[in-house]
């Protein structure tokens, strides 16, 4: 779309990696570069010492309601997946035999 700004690129804000996890956000590109969310999970699980799930919900939070989501893998192979729009496409498998593909909130969550 005319005008859009892309986060994808953007080391930060909608990509990030490090020791402790890989994230990678999807949404409003804006509300993503303003919110910094992909470093933000790794962050706030360094100084925080939240578990990837914690942290990434708690960093979801903080974004405007209706604006993101991401998908993110810690060291250990802990996934998380949280958004806060009405839906967000995402998948995983796991080396334990664990998979989940999904549009919705998961009712086991």
């Amino acid at each position: 779309m005319v005008g859009r700004i892309g986060d994808t690129p953007i080391i930060g804000a909608g990509t990030y990696a490090n020791h402790l996890c890989a994230v990678s956000a999807t949404g409003r590109g804006e509300a993503i570069i303003r919110g910094t969310i992909a470093r933000d999970v790794a962050a706030v699980m360094e100084f925080k010492g939240l578990s990837l799930k914690e942290a990434a919900a708690y960093v979801i939070d903080q974004v405007p309601r209706g604006n993101a989501g991401l998908v993110a893998v810690s060291s250990t192979g802990e996934v998380a997946m949280p958004f806060n729009t009405t839906g967000m496409f995402h998948a995983c498998a796991t080396e334990d035999g664990y998979s989940e593909i999904a549009i919705w909130d998961s009712p086991t969550k």
